[in-house]
């Protein structure tokens, strides 16, 4: 017999299938739900009659196939039934979005970021200051925002709220859940900007092979270096990662990195490294905090031209890049790797640099190099990151974890 909690943790169950089904595709009749989740039909009717009566989900009539009959009733997210708010720090911009229930971007602020440096009390003052701006022109409330997503790049704790080092703070670590917890009932959490980039593309690129793919790697090319990386092989739910890549050593006492350390990634191939190298800087010079990006096109022009130093400051680039790649494999095995951020701009001056580092690994030489492609709009990806699970734990953990005492049906 069960037990009371265990028979509402099925319900919860449940309720989190028709959820995860709808957020997939919005606009699903009853059969289609039924079909999808693999739950009765008596049980579907009993979680969208709650749903609906909770204002979660509404329905609409939609013509019946062939023309003829009795129109179908289509079950979507109710819009107003809750929001989230997306926090992404650059290296030189803040930018916080709103969304409602559907997935639906409704507003937008983006402000320039202090680049001379900020302690953590000012950093913390202006994300509450623009989070209260953003909700008073939403009109959004207090209570109906049910999550805050931020992303950052750099060193994401495990628990999801603590940033314990960032290109934006250096080693001052900041708490997201405490610093905006006594100002906003929602959940918070914190992730790696590359692990949300990875997440979209690897959604959407087994989307487009009807499939999971196996494994997936983005890696990002800027200001910084950034990697997320994707699994799919053992597990129904992908498991993403975003493993400390920019900052692995590439050098032993190499190249002084804006993270302190010696001979690091990043210290090669990040934006200020490239500029470094091709202006014959000494490579234990304080890196430059942030590069104006016209400053490194100026670099890749010189480098078309056959410049000897600024070509090899993005060949070197590339070495460090493709031999980080190389132990990446030799880790998890051969996956499709995907570039993004503003620095593919510069990949025909980068590739080859990657593919001889690539080379140094005898099992890239035996399996082959994997494959390599490039995806543009890395901010469009960071915001699907951002949506697809910001909206799966508000369907998860607030919306399905709210028993209002239905039937047994469920």
């Amino acid at each position: 017999m069960l037990t009371k909690s265990s028979t509402e943790l099925i319900r919860q169950q449940n309720r989190a299938l028709v959820l995860e089904a709808l957020r997939r595709q919005s606009g699903q009749a009853h059969t289609d739900l039924a079909l999808a989740t693999g739950l009765a039909s008596a049980t579907v009717s009993a979680i969208t009659h709650g749903l609906e009566n909770e204002r979660v989900i509404e329905r609409s009539e939609a013509p019946p196939a062939g023309g003829r009959g009795r129109p179908r009733i289509l079950f979507r997210q109710r819009r107003a039934a809750a929001f989230a708010a997306f926090v992404r720090i650059s290296s030189d911009m803040f930018q916080y979005s709103m969304v409602d229930y559907s997935g639906t971007l409704i507003d937008r602020i983006e402000e320039k970021r202090d680049e001379t440096g900020q302690s953590v009390e000012a950093f913390a003052d202006d994300i509450r200051a623009a989070l209260q701006r953003l909700t008073d022109r939403t009109g959004v409330s207090r209570d109906d925002l049910k999550a805050i997503s931020v992303s950052s790049k750099g060193l994401v704790a495990d628990d999801n709220s603590s940033l314990l080092w960032s290109p934006v703070l250096g080693s001052q670590q900041v708490d997201m859940r405490k610093m905006l917890e006594p100002d906003w009932d929602a959940k918070i959490t914190l992730s790696h900007e590359s692990l949300l980039v990875a997440s979209a593309l690897h959604t959407a690129m087994s989307q487009q092979a009807s499939h999971p793919i196996p494994r997936l790697a983005a890696l990002s090319l800027g200001h910084s270096i950034g990697l997320g990386v994707v699994h799919a092989e053992t597990s129904e739910t992908p498991l993403a990662r975003a493993p400390g890549f920019g900052h692995m050593i590439h050098t032993h006492g190499g190249a002084l990195c804006r993270c302190g350390s010696l001979g690091c990634i990043e210290a090669y191939a990040g934006f200020y490294a490239i500029l470094r190298t091709a202006f014959e800087v000494p490579p234990n010079t304080i890196p430059a905090s942030f590069v104006p990006f016209s400053e490194v096109e100026k670099i890749a022009v010189l480098a078309r031209r056959g410049d000897r130093m600024a070509e090899f400051a993005f060949r070197q680039a590339g070495t460090a890049l493709g031999n980080g790649l190389a132990r990446l494999i030799s880790l998890h095995g051969k996956m499709p790797v995907v570039f993004t951020g503003p620095g593919i701009r510069f990949l025909d001056l980068i590739r080859p640099g990657i593919d001889l580092g690539l080379s140094a690994s005898l099992g890239v030489r035996i399996e082959g190099p994997p494959e390599i492609s490039v995806s543009a709009d890395e901010e469009r990806l960071v915001f699907e990151g951002h949506l697809n699970h910001t909206m799966a734990a508000i369907d998860r953990d607030v919306i399905a974890a709210k028993i209002a005492g239905q039937g047994g049906a469920e």
